[in-house]
């Protein structure tokens, strides 16, 4: 027979990337290396394969999980051994938590160099311990008549495993041992090797090796209660998906609708000024159920609420482990947000909501509404809240927005939002975002913009070193320095700029010529949209500074409050 392959390294590396491809994994991150070039040259030669090339892999990491949030399938990381391995980490605990499937392929030295002392040689088995859904050590590729079943069996495992077959979607991490040569020839005149002469075919017309499904299960418990109700409220965070079955849901019941800034669903005739509605008259909106779809929470007002032990709180489809930070939910339920809804929805009679419940919510959103707008553009000063609710407002396919500030800012004034939000709020680092915001963009080309502070971006200006920049446009905040401490009790600390605030004084301008992108500072709010638009005309990777003050926020933010509770008082007051 003729060999197949010029060598074990590589028959193991063009194997498990051909196996994932059929498993639907098509998007491959590199970061460049020596052991794993049998794994680049697999990515990069396979026809249904489409590899994008970043420097640092901590950025590659998140480029990956930014491709793998928005379009819901695993995206593969290839890295070489040593260090570049540890750096993956921020991303596989972001993975983790916001339940993202990703897929780790790490180069790694064969068992007889490690522990040697060999160049660039660490422990790597289970480096992440529980943060991954799978471990899988191959080890050294040897020409074995069983090699091939047991390299697609476990690749094919590793897909099923990130996106969730046991529970939760996340990331995977295959530990693949190569020995030398790793490429099809010998780089250094020394290294030798037969070639693999056994079959490593796939199945039959491009099927994956093992097809395993998880079946959507709604679990009801918590029905009668929910029946019972007389003053409810639907909730829907993360993870929801966009569907508009929590809408209708909302409307049988007779309740209002609170979508979160992340849900994707927050359009009429969703509530969005709940947040200021509950920080000024909790007690007056305070439900009997609330529904609990995704992961909530952005919201300080709404989760002292919910926390309240005479709320019955049911949760289902939460893409943590645990949602109920609180301890106040009473139902966890099983099965995915949109199958719980739905499920409700077949199963709930018409209108049992109070009958003047609905309305007060509705009669307290139109008045809170116009006196957030009248402040907001009472001037033409650019401003973070006002920023927020101009870039939610335009017509955007996908909007990145950074876990700080700028989600606060969108969560408490953009009466709209795309219907695809995304954020890294699973351990809401600021780390990665730019490279979350570009993976996105990669895997979905389309009307791409992300929100993110100065700092954020300052975190990882290292994710603009991808081979291929998709097209994304990122409106940056600058306030010079981190301004969610300003609404802290670390505001008040004697060292409070040198500690908290953290001003930088780094000249945006020049860090956009520096990466060779699309630079626009505003002088005035109303310039953001059209400043957007010419961006996302032209192509390419921009920067839009917006130039704020802490300090100016801060007050706004009060203004805001005091004003909106001022407003209120006459509808939720009596």
């Amino acid at each position: 027979m003729k060999p197949s392959h010029p060598n074990p390294s590589v028959a193991l590396a063009e194997v498990v990337v051909d196996e994932l491809v059929r498993g639907g994994v098509t998007r491959f991150t590199v970061s460049p290396g020596s052991r794993s070039a049998a794994l680049a040259r697999a990515a990069q030669d396979h026809p249904g394969a489409e590899v994008a090339v970043l420097i640092d892999e901590r950025s590659a990491a998140y480029f990956a999980m930014g491709a793998g949030r928005v379009s819901g399938v695993p995206a593969a990381v290839i890295t070489t051994s040593g260090s570049a391995v540890a750096n993956l980490l921020p991303g596989v605990v972001e993975a983790d938590a916001s339940g993202v499937p990703l897929i780790l392929l790490t180069a790694d030295r064969p068992s007889e160099l490690r522990n040697t002392g060999a160049n660039q040689t660490i422990d790597q088995l289970e480096l992440f311990g529980e943060a991954v859904r799978w471990f899988w050590e191959a080890g050294p590729a040897e020409d074995r008549p069983g090699s091939n079943a047991y390299w697609r069996a476990s690749a094919a495992r590793a897909v099923a495993e990130a996106q969730g077959w046991r529970g939760r979607p996340g990331p995977v991490h295959l530990n693949l041992s190569f020995r030398e040569p790793t490429a099809p020839v010998s780089d250094d005149g020394r290294s030798r090797a037969e070639p693999f002469g056994s079959a490593t075919e796939g199945r039959p017309d491009g099927r994956p090796w093992i097809t395993a499904r998880r079946a959507p299960k709604a679990d009801l418990s918590f029905l009668e209660e929910v029946q019972r109700a007389r003053r409810g409220v639907v909730v829907v965070g993360e993870g929801a998906e966009g569907s508009g079955v929590f809408a209708r849901l909302a409307e049988r019941l007779g309740w209002p609708l609170v979508a979160e800034a992340l849900s994707g669903v927050r359009r009429p005739p969703a509530i969005s000024s709940y947040h200021h509605l509950l920080a000024a008259f909790p007690a007056a909106l305070k439900p009997d159920v609330a529904l609990c779809f995704g992961k909530t929470g952005l919201s300080t007002s709404l989760a002292a609420v919910l926390s309240d032990p005479s709320v019955t709180q049911v949760v289902a489809g939460a893409p943590g482990r645990w949602a109920d930070p609180d301890r106040a939910v009473t139902h966890m339920a099983a099965g995915s947000a949109q199958a719980v809804a739905t499920a409700l929805l077949d199963r709930v009679g018409e209108g049992s909501g109070a009958p003047d419940w609905l309305g007060l919510w509705r009669e307290a959103e139109a008045a809170c509404r116009p006196v957030i707008d009248d402040i907001l553009d009472h001037d033409d000063l650019p401003s973070e809240p006002r920023t927020a609710r101009d870039l939610s407002a335009l017509s955007l396919d996908t909007l990145v927005v950074g876990s700080s500030l700028p989600i606060r800012e969108v969560e408490m004034f953009a009466p709209t939002t795309p219907a695809r939000v995304l954020g890294n709020r699973g351990a809401s680092g600021i780390d990665g975002l730019v490279s979350t915001a570009l993976g996105a963009a990669w895997a979905r080309p389309s009307r791409v913009a992300c929100l993110t502070g100065d700092l954020a971006l300052l975190h990882d200006s290292n994710g603009f070193l991808v081979d291929e920049r998709p097209s994304c446009v990122l409106v940056v905040v600058n306030n010079d320095g981190g301004g969610i401490f300003n609404f802290l009790p670390h505001a008040r600390h004697p060292h409070f700029e040198k500690l908290f605030g953290t001003p930088h004084g780094r000249d945006f301008g020049t860090l956009a010529a520096f990466h060779q992108l699309g630079y626009r500072r505003l002088a005035r709010a109303s310039e953001l949209g059209p400043a957007v638009e010419t961006a996302m005309a032209e192509g390419g990777v921009w920067l839009v500074e917006v130039r704020t003050h802490r300090e100016e926020t801060e007050r706004l933010h009060r203004r805001i409050a005091e004003e909106t509770a001022r407003r209120l008082t006459p509808i939720l007051g009596r």
